[in-house]
């Protein structure tokens, strides 16, 4: 008989692309997971991960084990429970500027460490908003964008914010520099406004959107030019240095959490290890 918490090991493998990660969600060490997936693949006789120092990636059969794996898994959960409602409810909430077009990466990824018939559920906001659902009791976990300094929560890594522009045009030198931005209460726009005055180059508000995708949307259309960091830009190119504009500071990405449960506790490491994977690629 197959052994279950080699094939969930081997689903966090894949999903994580590295065995490190997979053992961090699993809340064990990097050895054991490899020696576990070693006994998988006798077991099933077929090599189902290429592994490299760096990653690891599913063979052919590994692939077509996948969602042979999925589907034993949601039966092995379904089979534990004996009523309908799910088995946890694990609310995040996320920054639009810490996570922007990386959010789909960590919700498939935070999935992937929870039984099949958990509630996830994701609020996306500004920084300040999220923070404060959180200390209301209302998240279990929560992605912040730290611009000023501060000692809670456990730091993931750092974000490089840069100039983001779609038009070079939009960015003449003799006018005001046109923003794009989350509005008045963004974190990251207090950051790019200091950076500005402190130059003495004049801005104007060029667009207010709801969302870092609306930001995005906004100059590539070319509003004008957006603050915003690596990840939540999708990694596009910081035009700053090329057209004069001041640095900007990297910002700390925070996670505060609470793991009442060891479902919990799971869930808030696979949503560390999604996070961290994200900034290391930035």
């Amino acid at each position: 008989m197959l052994d279950l918490v080699s094939v969930r090991l081997f689903i966090l493998a894949v999903e994580f692309g590295n065995l490190t990660r997979a053992a961090e969600v699993a809340g064990t060490v990097q050895p054991v997971v490899s020696t576990r997936l070693k006994a998988l693949e006798a077991a099933l006789g077929r090599k189902l991960l290429d592994r490299t120092p760096r990653f690891v990636r599913p063979t052919e059969d590994g692939v077509a084990f996948l969602a042979k794996a999925r589907a034993l898994m949601a039966a092995h959960d379904s089979a534990a429970c004996f009523d309908d409602a799910p088995t946890m409810r694990f609310a995040i909430g996320a920054s639009d500027h810490a996570l922007g077009t990386g959010l789909e990466h960590v919700i498939r990824h935070v999935r992937a460490a929870l039984p099949s018939r958990s509630a996830l559920e994701l609020r996306s906001g500004t920084s300040l908003q999220v923070r404060a659902a959180f200390d209301d009791g209302d998240l279990d976990a929560v992605i912040v964008r730290r611009e000023a300094g501060g000692a809670e929560g456990e730091v993931l890594g750092l974000d490089p914010l840069g100039w983001r522009c779609g038009d070079d045009d939009a960015l003449a030198p003799d006018r005001a520099v046109p923003l794009v931005t989350l509005g008045p209460a963004c974190g990251v726009r207090a950051v790019a406004v200091r950076r500005l005055d402190a130059a003495n180059r004049p801005w104007r508000e060029a667009f207010i959107g709801g969302s870092c995708s609306a930001l995005l949307a906004a100059v590539r259309a070319g509003l004008g030019v957006a603050p915003m960091g690596a990840v939540a830009s999708g990694r596009m190119g910081d035009v700053g240095p090329r057209l004069g504009l001041p640095d900007l500071p990297p910002s700390e990405i925070v996670m505060l959490a609470r793991t009442g449960s060891p479902t919990a506790a799971a869930a808030a490491r696979a949503l560390d290890a999604a996070v961290r994977t994200l900034l290391r690629e930035a």
